[in-house]
């Protein structure tokens, strides 16, 4: 048996499902851009943050990349952050940023494995607010990807012979 049909719910549905298309068609539009634009504000304040020395991150920071010095190292770092920001957004600057971004990002799961006692209430499930704010940049992670999958291919030009005209087709 299929489910009854109520004509008078017709106009109803349809009206929903012009509402649900506006809608959809409105994130499809918008959401990219946003993504973009919320990854730069992140890393424009976070770094901010560490590079004036008012970051909550400051101290697990200091503990995770104990070989360098964090008088050096955490304001470098938060410099670093910045210029992913700003790059985020300039479109001409966006692979640079997004480069920067996933050379960043493997770093900020290191206290995880260095600093379990500071992640982990329970391992491997049970996060102190530390591990959270680590396992957060998994969705960074997922919104650069979104971004970066959103530019279009390099288009490059073919080297131009002696003559100055590009090569022809064959070997």
């Amino acid at each position: 048996m299929g489910v009854p049909r109520f004509p008078f719910f017709k106009p109803l549905v349809s009206s929903l499902r012009a509402v649900d298309g506006k809608v959809i068609d409105w994130m499809r539009r918008h959401g990219v851009p946003m993504l973009q634009i919320a990854l730069a504000v992140i890393f424009v304040w976070f770094g901010a943050l560490k590079t004036f020395g008012a970051s909550p991150a400051d101290d697990i920071v200091r503990r995770t990349v104990y070989w360098f010095s964090p008088d050096v190292f955490v304001p470098l770092l938060g410099i670093w952050e910045m210029v992913i920001g700003v790059c985020l957004l300039f479109r001409p600057l966006l692979r640079v940023g997004l480069l920067l971004l996933f050379l960043q990002l493997p770093g900020t799961f290191l206290p995880l494995i260095v600093l379990p006692k500071v992640c982990f209430t329970q391992f491997p499930f049970g996060l102190t607010m530390e591990g959270q704010y680590i396992v957060k940049n998994l969705l960074i992670i997922g919104a650069a990807l979104v971004v970066g999958g959103s530019m279009h291919a390099l288009k490059m030009r073919p080297e131009p012979t002696v003559s100055g005209r590009p090569p022809r087709g064959g070997a």
